[in-house]
């Protein structure tokens, strides 16, 4: 899928681009490595596991507009990520 043939974003969410060269069988894996190399959005950045596991227990995390698992596997390809970041998140700064 290309740029011009993006899905839209989730109005107040973080995106995420997730480009693979091969299939992978967790989401949660490679999220969270791509969340912790952005430089965008500093507080998110600094997710622990424990708030990263929240976001999706919370349906935080998107896909299409649909929730994501932690499980669900990564097709080869791009696949756009929305991160709804929770404001006790956002708030925390250092």
């Amino acid at each position: 899928m290309s740029e011009q043939h993006a899905p839209p974003p989730v109005e107040g969410a973080f995106r995420l681009v997730l480009k693979m060269n091969s299939r992978q069988p967790r989401l949660d894996v490679h999220l969270l490595e791509a969340i912790r190399n952005q430089d965008e959005n500093p507080e998110l950045q600094r997710i622990s596991r424990t708030q990263f596991k929240r976001l999706f227990d919370e349906k935080k995390i998107l896909i299409k507009g649909q929730p994501a698992k932690p499980s669900s596997s990564l097709n080869t390809g791009t696949t756009y990520v929305d991160v709804l970041v929770p404001s006790d998140l956002a708030a925390a700064k250092v």
